[in-house]
């Protein structure tokens, strides 16, 4: 089964964010990542997309996550 795309959307200086790519990386899980403190194309797609102005901002395929959740991320990854 091929992998679902990740991406997250963070900044440098978000804790939660270094903690989700922290568990991608632990977990081998590839991601996508966009600092959206510096592209705002890609802070103005993040907003668009999922209505949240905070990070990180997670997708799993098709699936939103706001912030780090480490349980409903091992859900969706089946890890």
């Amino acid at each position: 089964m091929a992998q679902k795309q990740i991406t997250i959307y963070s900044t440098p200086t978000c804790h939660f964010c270094h903690a989700a790519k922290d568990f991608f990386t632990a977990n081998n899980v590839k991601f996508t990542d966009y600092n959206v403190s510096t592209d705002l194309a890609k802070r103005k797609e993040m907003i668009e997309k999922s209505g949240q102005m905070g990070v990180p901002v997670i997708y799993v395929g098709d699936e939103l996550i706001v912030g780090f959740d480490e349980q409903q991320l091992r859900g969706l990854l089946k890890i």
